[in-house]
């Protein structure tokens, strides 16, 4: 089997990984599926319409649950439109068989979260989701549910990410500090650093007209999750300004784009996480899509600082948010080794250097 330092596991490790079988892919893996410090996850080829969300628990598989709570199987190499406001399940292509002392987290990909699709990865007698215990051997499955765009996928396309991680990775508020003074890791003057480094919404504004983001519109058309470029920004988001009040009001059920006040900065020998919800700073969801790979926002590889992009959706209640206030922390944890190639220095990175920005697909 692979040796493995403790960390996170880099796209060399990830290749030796799968040489060894411990990943074991359908078909050989596409040149820009392994990233610096994840794996991007295939649709198989077939998934099911479902009647609710579930974990199929320690004692079931998922085909068990599949044959209680499945309307239909749908062919997806052929391509199937996934409606808003309804739960499927889809196989993937990356079966496991992971040494017992490696563990998995899978997290939606950016351009994922942004478009509004709930995403999550399930596996055989699991009694959470995102979370693959050390040892795992099986298939993996997505449950994927729209909330906003009804969304077209087929075999082969990416919704979600796998990273792989080796002992006690998590950074101390202690270390997180020290990193921080020595490469500063977010651009507040006095970060907040409580079980990871707080970042704040800005509702100041971009640009001459102060933009401060995007609400999702109703009732649109499809978006084609492997066509970039291919949706009219006006057809589906409604572009929000500052006012003198530099304040906002979540709808509940609406979905917004925003943007962090802090450009954030992850060094090369790390990788970092969004903590998705806080219930200490109100009743809403941040970043649907929690992963910041090595080299997010890095000098070197063309960042400069990055500002992180906010997915949010309000809970049950309206909310008002206000210029400045915290919607989220970051975690950061060791890699196992420097990638050799960094986010943003490589094929596929493509919120690199960003400021306020939607997902690729839209132009």
């Amino acid at each position: 089997m692979v040796a493995l330092k403790d960390g996170i596991q880099s796209a060399d490790a990830i290749m030796r990984l799968a040489e060894a079988g411990a990943i074991r892919p359908e078909t050989p893996f596409a040149s820009d599926q392994v990233q610096p410090a994840s794996l991007d996850l295939r649709l198989g080829r077939r998934a099911y319409r479902v009647r609710a969300s579930f974990l199929p628990g320690r004692n079931h598989t998922v085909r068990d649950r599949l044959d209680q709570l499945s309307f239909h199987e749908i062919d997806l190499a052929k391509g199937a439109i996934l409606e808003t406001g309804s739960v499927y399940i889809a196989e993937l292509q990356e079966e496991l068989a992971l040494p017992e002392d490696l563990s998995a987290a899978a997290n939606p990909k950016s351009s994922t979260g942004r478009i509004d699709v709930f995403t999550r990865v399930i596996t055989d007698r699991s009694q959470e989701f995102d979370t693959i215990g050390a040892g795992y051997r099986g298939r993996l499955y997505a449950e994927i549910s729209p909330r906003t765009f009804p969304v077209l996928v087929r075999t082969g396309t990416r919704l979600s990410q796998l990273r792989l991680r080796k002992g006690d990775v998590r950074l101390s508020d202690a270390e997180l500090l020290a990193v921080h003074e020595r490469e500063r890791v977010v651009t507040s003057a006095e970060p907040s650093i409580q079980d990871g480094v707080a970042v704040s919404v800005d509702l100041a504004g971009f640009g001459p007209e102060n933009l401060i983001g995007y609400r999702a519109k109703r009732h649109t058309g499809l978006v084609d999750v492997d066509k970039p470029g291919s949706c009219r920004v006006a057809d589906f988001w409604e572009p929000l300004y500052a006012d003198s009040s530099r304040t906002l009001i979540l709808d509940p059920g609406q979905f917004y784009i925003l943007a962090s006040k802090e450009a954030v900065h992850v060094p090369p020998d790390y990788a970092a996480e969004m903590v998705p919800f806080d219930p200490l700073v109100g009743e809403f969801r941040v970043h649907y899509a929690g992963f910041f790979d090595p080299g997010f926002g890095h000098a070197e590889a063309g960042g400069e600082g990055a500002r992180a992009v906010l997915e949010v959706r309000s809970r049950d209640v309206p909310f008002i948010l206000e210029d400045g206030q915290i919607v989220g922390r970051l975690v950061y944890e060791r890699m196992a080794e420097r990638p050799k190639v960094l986010y943003g220095a490589g094929a596929g990175s493509n919120y690199q250097a960003q400021g306020l920005k939607l997902s690729k697909h839209f132009r």
